[in-house]
């Protein structure tokens, strides 16, 4: 199908935000221009042959509980360990939880361009299409995260909450099971399975100029910037700019895209305080984005995928959006065991677009399409204070947080849309462009639409995480008092729904140290989120119930044997699920999604120049308590039964600084609806890379060469949400970039 993409209005630029981080760019490598332009010792080739690029957190920065990242295992691309919200950052191995991070080094080598292709990295992540648009949302341990819950430096509601570009990231933190304790309630209420962390670029303690210029196919092309420097006598300033611009035609046939990002990082690190301020804006535009498929409730069998490059987007579909951001933190040392913290996070998003996701009614692939036209805006402010500090009792050690944070989001939207007789026809195998269709439906003012949603989420932590035997044997005890408030309203903008309710979340959790490599763990944790009032077609109609509570039991093991690290881990996490009693029609919290699941993961260099990353998790995710028994013991939507990577990389040898790469994902079957009649296969995915550190003078250019589905596979990628998701076809990205 031969399509055309037109690019939306401009608009207007930026907002001064943007011309601070351009001046911000161009200014910082020619006012530093007199000082020595030396990479950072680690940005040389390595006798691997292998280029290792900047790592911020060296194992003297990191303290526990602190913002220091964990510093990367074997300066690779996995950090054995990540924040815990009211924790802050911990080595997973002295914790009873599961989380590992993605360090930036990953994220280049691999070209990854945004969160659902870094944590591809990882088995218990399962990623696809958000509701009708181009969204990332994301599956962890078989429970739905949405992209306005991914958290920036700790803190929700700063990120964009689409896309996120990893420009942005100097980590990708993963925190795999629930959360509300740790993390208190996410804006949207998702992330029962799991939480993701993005930790802000600093200046690292060398000088950094980095100059990358990328392709994608079909014929998009790249160029970014990355300029960091630390100034004062102890170098206890410093500042990190960030600056991309990408743009053309993706490897879907006539999909365009296109991001403008730039990002300003400010950080003081003194003896007894340290504070940073993280400026961002992001801006993407896709055109003619092949967008999610529907698929009718009556059929029994779903078409299988058309070719991997076939679009079936219509010409006149794209979406626009933009997001400032902001986060300011602070930590003061009151002495040498307690601090005391606070920070303040606050961004704005404005988002339009015209949506055309088909259904299909046949199992030919035959359906209609129409449209959905809307505007989106988003401010949300988070806040966070807290102390933490440790102690003696006897023998016993004590590791002690207090903390406050809440976030708060306004948004306000409206829309239009044809009504079903001006839908278009639609055929997965040859669609055919259809007119705009006509607007029938309007919901709000499309220019100035009236506030929908507002929600405040605040609560109080405390933890205390008590040791004995030299640390080996560690207890954690933890509650949160959480408070969740959410006010709905018309597109008039006159309220019509409340919802306001307090629940205290417990945590515990023991961690053993038997062996000098080795730690046991179990824990308890629950996430909370809020309920929907009874509907119209209930008995007790507008009823309001209290907050959902979900509870997750785990035990594992960990092991780090210095070149070779790894988790072995099994959890249920039990979900209530709400429904009408078909017989008393009375609507209630009665159903629950029961998923029991085994994971494990491995990272390291077992061999000299043999790196590996790869992961597995077996997954059953059980609807159970069902209303008459329909469905009971049936599979839940969108969440497959198992799901491995294997990831490696190779150091040729006699082939001075070249690396072999390649990863294998393979993801089980999974079904769409939950009588399980609808059923997307098992597929699988071959990515191969090469790399090349040159050295030019005292400098290195690295170049850069991967192939994503390499055989071009055509499959269902997901059926997270209850839609179809198209894995992406064979993709070649290659780079250069000049550290100097």
């Amino acid at each position: 199908m031969q399509t055309s993409h037109r690019s939306p209005p401009a608009g207007r630029m930026t907002r001064s935000l943007l011309s601070v981080f351009i001046c911000s760019a161009i200014a910082s490598p020619l006012a530093y221009a007199a000082a020595p332009a030396t990479t950072e010792p680690d940005s040389t080739t390595s006798p691997k042959g292998e280029d290792t690029l900047t790592v911020t957190a060296v194992a003297d920065d990191f303290k526990a509980g602190g913002n220091t990242p964990v510093p990367a295992y074997l300066d690779g691309g996995v950090a054995n360990g990540g924040r815990l919200g009211i924790l802050g950052e911990q080595d997973a191995k002295n914790v009873p939880f599961n989380v590992i991070s993605f360090t930036d080094k990953l994220i280049q080598d691999q070209q990854a361009r945004s969160l659902a292709d870094v944590l591809s990295n990882d088995a218990s992540v399962q990623s696809g299409y958000g509701y009708g648009n181009f969204s990332e949302a994301f599956m962890i341990r078989g429970f739905a995260l949405n992209g306005d819950d991914i958290s920036y430096g700790g803190m929700y509601g700063v990120l964009p909450r689409q896309v996120v570009a990893t420009n942005f990231a100097d980590r990708v933190e993963l925190f795999k099971g629930s959360n509300a304790f740790i993390n208190g309630v996410s804006p949207s209420g998702s992330g029962v399975g799991g939480a993701i962390n993005v930790e802000p670029k600093h200046a690292p303690s060398t000088p950094l100029t980095r100059v990358t210029m990328d392709y994608t196919s079909s014929s998009q092309i790249g160029t970014g910037i990355d300029v960091g420097r630390r100034f004062g006598d102890n170098d206890q300033w410093g500042v990190r700019v960030n600056a991309l611009h990408r743009e053309g035609d993706a490897a879907v046939d006539d999909e365009y895209r296109r991001t403008t990002l730039g990002s300003v990082g400010l950080d003081y690190r003194g003896d007894r305080f340290r504070s940073s301020l993280d400026l961002g804006y992001q801006k993407q535009v896709v055109g003619n984005g092949r967008p999610p498929v529907y698929v009718s409730p009556t059929l029994t069998k779903i078409p299988d995928a058309p070719s991997a490059t076939l679009n079936y987007a219509q010409p006149w579909s794209n979406t626009h959006t933009e997001n400032e951001f902001g986060m300011l933190k602070g930590e003061y040392d009151l002495t040498d065991h307690w601090t005391a913290y606070a920070g303040l996070g606050a961004s704005h998003a404005h988002e339009t677009g015209d949506y055309a996701s088909p259904t299909i009614t046949d199992v030919n692939g035959n359906g209609t399409v129409g449209r959905l036209s809307v505007p989106y805006f988003a401010d949300r402010i988070s806040t966070m204070a807290g102390l933490r500090g440790d102690f003696d009792t006897g023998f016993v050690s004590h590791k002690v947080n207090v903390g406050f944070s809440s976030v708060y989001v306004k948004t306000r939207t409206s829309y239009t849309m044809p009504k079903t007789a001006d839908r278009g026809p639609f055929s997965l195998y040859d669609p055919q462009p259809i007119n705009y269709p006509p607007t029938s439906f309007t919901g709000g003012h499309m220019d100035d639409p009236k506030v929908r949603n507002r929600s405040r989420s605040s609560g109080i932590a405390v933890s205390d995480t008590l040791g004995v035997l030299d640390d080996k044997v560690l207890l954690t005890l933890g509650a949160r008092r959480q408070e969740v408030l959410t006010r709905g309203y018309t597109y008039e903008g006159v309220q019509s729904a409340a919802f306001d309710d307090t629940k205290v979340t417990p945590a515990y959790g023991l961690l053993v140290k038997p062996w000098e490599h080795v730690s046991l763990y179990a824990n308890h944790i629950e996430a909370l989120q809020p309920s929907d009032p009874a509907p119209s077609t209930a008995v007790n109609t507008g009823e309001v119930f209290p907050a959902i509570t979900s509870k997750q039991n785990e035990v594992g093991a960990k092991f780090d044997f210095g070149t070779l690290g790894g988790s072995l881990a099994l959890f249920e996490i039990k979900k209530p699920a709400a429904y009408t009693n078909s017989v008393t029609r009375e609507y209630g919290l009665y159903g629950m999604q029961r998923n029991r699941g085994v994971e494990l993961s491995v990272f390291g260099e077992p061999m000299y120049g043999v790196r590996l990353l790869g992961s597995a998790m077996w997954l059953k995710p059980e609807l159970t308590d069902t209303n008459g028994g329909l469905n009971g013991g049936n599979d839940a939507i969108g969440v497959p039964n198992y799901q491995v990577v294997l990831g490696g990389e190779w150091d040729v040898p006699r082939v001075q600084n070249v690396t072999l790469t390649g990863k294998v994902i393979r993801t089980g079957s999974q079904y769409l609806n939950e009588a399980n009649t609808q059923k997307l296969d098992a597929w699988t995915r071959l990515d191969l890379g090469v790399r090349y550190a040159m050295p030019m003078q005292e400098h290195t250019l690295t170049w850069r060469a991967n192939l994503e589905n390499v055989t071009n596979e055509n499959y269902w990628a997901s059926a997270t949400g209850g839609y179809l998701t198209q894995g992406t076809p064979r993709q070649f990205k290659l780079s250069a970039t000049y550290d100097f």
